[in-house]
């Protein structure tokens, strides 16, 4: 499972460097999509460590 947490992990910010250099944004733009991906990302790490349950994310 730590394995799976990692791997998912590196994807994602792999995944958000590249938008964040590649694709063209007004600045204000990629700061909301960053702040997203970072709260979309606790909130499955708590989900996944199994300390918040009740969200079907």
């Amino acid at each position: 499972m730590l394995i799976q947490v990692l791997v998912v992990l590196i994807i994602v910010g792999v995944l958000l460097w590249l938008v964040n250099n590649y694709i063209p944004m007004d600045g204000k733009i990629k700061s909301i999509l960053n702040a997203v991906v970072v709260i979309v990302v606790i909130l499955w790490l708590l989900q996944a460590f199994g300390l918040l349950s009740g969200i079907g994310i």
